[in-house]
């Protein structure tokens, strides 16, 4: 019940994006064409739970070294291996979505929610009280934020396609009804919050 609850909360709850505001460039920049957000998701999710895992392995070998004060390097050196596997393998499989991808894939690198949920699983901040779920756990709660940026990438995508056919005044074009429209999607996942609060 606790991993459902780790699930349902860092989807909808805690949305990495819509509650937390981390890797908002990316959200904003990719998600003109929902078939780029999918691709994107898909791209992060990869590197996150990937490098999650490793991170969550790392951190116990620094610990062990007394040097956890290197922690956020060697995380962004092993997110920027992954990210390079993944852009190798995109140009090779999919030269389209890496072409439609462009700059925003290699910032995958400085991407802080993959940056932000590594940490969190070191500091076991994501588990009801500070309970240690292991490996296990780390997998699970980088899977579950990997599927909530998703989520919401795919949703705010789609609604810009939208709004591209609907009549927009024109100083409201592109990116300030795009912030407005980020802005009340957020406010919708926060509902959800006192929806398992009441629930409870």
């Amino acid at each position: 019940m606790e991993y459902v609850l780790i699930i349902i909360t860092a989807i909808f709850v805690n949305n990495v994006v819509l509650s937390q505001f981390l890797g908002i460039c990316p959200f904003v920049g990719v998600s003109n064409k929902v078939s780029t957000a999918v691709g994107m998701s898909g791209a992060v999710a990869f590197v996150m739970v990937i490098a999650t895992l490793v991170t969550y392995f790392l951190q116990k070998l620094l610990e062990s070294f007394g040097i956890e004060f290197m922690q956020t390097i060697t995380f962004i050196l092993v997110i920027a291996s992954l990210v390079q596997i993944v852009e190798i393998v995109l140009k090779k499989v999919s030269p389209a979505l890496y072409q439609s991808l462009g700059i925003f894939l290699p910032l995958i690198t400085t991407n802080c929610t993959v940056l932000g949920v590594a940490i969190k699983v070191t500091e076991a901040s994501y588990a009801p009280d500070g309970f240690e779920y292991g490996a296990l756990g780390a997998a699970v709660y980088a899977l579950a934020n990997a599927i909530g940026y998703g989520l919401a990438l795919t949703i705010f995508a789609g609604l810009r396609e939208q709004m591209e056919l609907s009549d927009i005044p024109k100083g409201m074009k592109g990116v300030p009804i795009a912030f407005i429209t980020a802005g009340i999607l957020a406010m919708a996942f926060m509902g959800f919050a006192g929806l398992f609060q009441a629930a409870e």
